[in-house]
């Protein structure tokens, strides 16, 4: 006989990110539940990520997901029929085992990850739970204090994620705001005001990948003027905060950085954060040096971790072990939370408990290729994470996971308030 809570089928298939690229969408069923999960994928990723397994043939520029989806089909489906969807950590470790590798090369990050959301989402429905409630049961073992998370808005994009001179790669603003939905409408006001400066200056203005513009700017000074005239704009200027994803590996070259024009060693480029917080009201930044640079890290956080939280994203990667030796040099004092980074939720609640313990703050995390899946709003909420990333107001597949946060504070869950 058949258990409500027994895993029935597994099955996979090829879908498309917001990149227009294949990606992996799983669906688990088990006696009294479905679920269905689909992956992101990076575009600046860090070398330390787990491995996302691409075909590499002609198709789809060698960017297919076959191989990871027979992976699934053939390797993990068979000995998942008939165990209990609830035992997450049982199901992530035996995907774990079954790829028998450090950076999950052989099954795919992407295929381990697909299966592992999907089972628990069919575990809450089988439970007839919210999904964030059932994460906060499996994650924390005792009764959470949910709150629906601050968000941080992408609203101009530069770096890989634009094809413009900003070597800065994300420009967010983060609204001072007593629930979710005034926080929202911070956010779009802000947004639709910087557009209307943004066409003004330059005509029509394009979009990068995550939904922030992408204007013909050169210096991160000019992004963040025109997001504080924006916000001035609006009525916003004393609830409006400025976060940087600076992401510093990816203009760091024999021993420098390449910013504003310059070229800049570890020592002066820490100069050029502290001026830019004495400039601005910047509350975050993020991977201000390159991605094995730890101790850079630990030099900006001694000198403005009291003011700034300093987030480690290719530093990290949702890793435990690189979070401990974070943790150990004192470099940081927050981490970004991917879950395709590392490839199965046990393991990304394992480094998010981590980095909780540890005081750190943890930021919940989309990908620059993402889905219309709503999963990191109900992730956010079920960790007890007080902030969240998930690009500009803008894009279905972004306000997907704001929409979803709208639905769970109308539940009752109140906002974080993370200032």
């Amino acid at each position: 006989m058949i258990g409500k809570y027994d895993i029935t089928s597994v099955r996979a298939r090829q879908i498309f990110d917001s990149r227009g690229n294949p990606t992996i969408e799983c669906d688990v069923s088990c006696g009294k539940g479905f679920g269905r999960a689909s992956v992101p994928s990076g575009a600046s990723t860090g070398k330390h990520e787990a491995l996302e397994l691409r075909d590499k043939g002609k198709a789809y520029h060698g960017k297919g997901v076959l191989k990871a989806i027979d992976n699934i089909h053939q390797l993990v489906a068979p000995k998942l029929i008939a165990k209990d969807v609830r035992d997450q950590d049982g199901i992530d470790k035996l995907m774990i085992n079954v790829d028998g590798s450090a950076n999950k090369r052989n099954l795919g990050a992407n295929a381990t990850l697909a299966v592992s959301i999907a089972c628990c989402k069919a575990a809450a429905s089988a439970k007839e739970a919210a999904v964030y409630e059932h994460i906060g049961q499996i994650y924390t073992h005792y009764e959470p204090t949910y709150h629906t998370p601050v968000p941080f808005f992408n609203i101009i994009n530069g770096g890989k994620h634009s094809n413009n001179k900003l070597d800065v790669q994300e420009f967010m603003i983060v609204p001072k705001a007593k629930t979710f939905g005034e926080a929202m409408r911070i956010g779009s006001e802000t947004y639709y005001e910087l557009k209307k400066l943004l066409e003004k200056k330059f005509g029509v203005v394009g979009v990068g990948d995550e939904g922030g513009f992408s204007p013909p700017l050169k210096k991160t000074s000019e992004a963040i003027d025109f997001i504080m005239k924006a916000a001035k704009s609006a009525g916003h200027s004393k609830n409006v905060s400025i976060a940087l994803d600076v992401a510093a590996s990816e203009f760091y070259k024999s021993k420098r950085y390449r910013i504003d024009g310059k070229q800049l060693p570890p020592t002066k480029l820490m100069d050029y954060y502290e001026k830019l917080v004495e400039s601005y009201p910047i509350v975050s930044i993020e991977d201000p040096f390159h991605e094995d640079d730890f101790k850079s890290f630990a030099g900006l956080t001694e000198r403005i971790g009291q003011e700034v939280q300093i987030v480690g994203d290719d530093l990290f990667v949702t890793s435990t072990q690189r979070l401990k030796e974070g943790i150990r040099m004192c470099a940081g004092n927050a981490m970004i939370l991917k879950v395709n980074q590392i490839g199965t939720l046990t393991e990304a609640f394992e480094a998010a408990g981590l980095a909780f313990h540890s005081s750190y703050q943890v930021m919940v995390s989309h990908r620059s290729a993402d889905t219309t899946d709503s999963f990191i709003a109900d992730l956010a909420v079920g960790i007890e994470a007080k902030q969240i990333k998930s690009g500009a107001p803008c894009r279905g597949e972004r306000l997907a996971k704001y929409n979803q946060l709208l639905r769970i504070e109308e539940q009752g869950v109140p906002y974080a308030e993370w200032f």
